[in-house]
C-alpha cells in the first residue's frame, strides 16, 4: 500500500503537469499524438529516477531496470497513442477530455507493469 501511495504522489504531480505541458503544446496547433509523444518521453525518463528511489525503493542494477521499464512505458506509450488515434482521429472526441482518461488508463497499467516486471515485487 506504501508503494501505491509513493506512486500516486509522484503520478499526480508528473501527470498534472505533463497534462498541462500537453494542453499548452496543443494551444500552440501541435497535434495531440506528438505533444504526447513529447510530454511522454520526457516523463519517462525523469519518472525512471523517481520510481526506482522512491516509489520501489529498488537496489537492483541499474541497466536491467532501465531496459525493462524502457519496455514497459513503451507498451503504456503504445496504450496511449492508440487510445489517443482511436478516440480522438476515428471518434472525434475531444482530445483535452480524451488524454485525460489515457492518463488514467496507462498510469494503472504503469503500476502493475513497474511493480511486477520492472521492479520486481512479489
Amino acid at each position: 500500500m506504501k508503494q501505491f501511495v509513493r506512486y500516486t504522489v509522484i503520478g499526480v504531480i508528473s501527470n498534472l503537469t505533463g497534462y498541462l505541458v500537453y494542453l499548452f503544446l496543443t494551444g500552440f496547433s501541435i497535434e495531440p499524438k506528438l505533444a504526447m509523444t513529447l510530454v511522454y518521453a520526457t516523463g519517462a525518463t525523469v519518472g525512471f529516477f523517481g520510481n526506482k528511489q522512491w516509489t520501489f525503493m529498488h537496489k537492483g542494477k541499474i541497466m536491467p531496470t532501465f531496459l525493462k521499464y524502457f519496455y514497459v512505458h513503451g507498451c503504456g506509450y503504445s496504450i496511449n497513442y492508440i487510445i489517443l488515434y482511436f478516440f480522438v482521429d476515428k471518434m472525434v472526441l475531444p482530445h483535452e477530455i480524451v488524454q485525460a482518461f489515457a492518463i488514467l488508463v496507462v498510469a494503472v497499467f504503469l503500476f502493475f507493469s513497474l511493480q511486477r516486471i520492472v521492479f520486481l515485487i512479489p
